[in-house]
């Protein structure tokens, strides 16, 4: 079974918080998303989106320090569990205490930071990578990355995988901007 890609450019701060609402008109309860990119690529901005889609309570903020947050449904649909993993070197076995194998069933669950570490949760599961497109030389683009935050100018390229049986026919190609 070979997964679904689907690629898209993203331009701004927006686009990345709509990539995430109208990725969440796609999510259910059970639904793993794992979220890929360097400091400042728009991970925790496309997770907000998710939240707005998901019409959860709270602000969703970067979990970095507190490692996990639970963000309930305000409208009757799953809760958003929104996990940091960066802090976390080892694999699942260290993020054990978190119970994310218990969310799983009845909440989406986002792990940023998760490539290499969930991955056992599920078979089935939306991986996003997010790529910032900077130009200049290497060093010049090393040093802009550690420098910035999501509101900076540079486009993102963004893949999206769906990986297993759950995403081979649920319109992940059909996601646009």
């Amino acid at each position: 079974m070979q997964d679904v890609h689907t690629r898209l450019t993203v331009t701004s701060p927006e686009q990345m918080r709509e990539l995430g609402r109208r990725l969440a008109g796609l999510l259910r309860a059970g639904d793993l998303v794992l979220l890929t990119g360097e400091l400042g690529a728009g991970k925790t901005t496309l997770t907000r989106g998710l939240g707005e889609g998901l019409g959860v309570r709270g602000a969703v903020t970067s979990p970095t320090f507190v490692i996990a947050r639970v963000h309930p449904s305000v409208s009757g649909g799953p809760p958003l569990v929104h996990v940091d993993a960066y802090r976390l070197p080892g694999g699942l076995d260290e993020m054990e205490d978190l119970d994310l194998d218990v969310s799983l069933p009845e909440s989406v669950v986002v792990v940023e930071w998760g490539e290499g570490k969930v991955e056992e949760l599920s078979d089935d599961r939306l991986h996003v990578l997010i790529e910032r497109t900077t130009g200049g030389t290497a060093a010049e683009t090393t040093e802009a990355t550690e420098a910035a935050d999501d509101s900076a100018p540079d486009t993102r390229k963004v893949t999206l995988i769906g990986v297993g049986e759950r995403w081979r026919s649920d319109g992940l190609a059909a996601v646009t901007l």
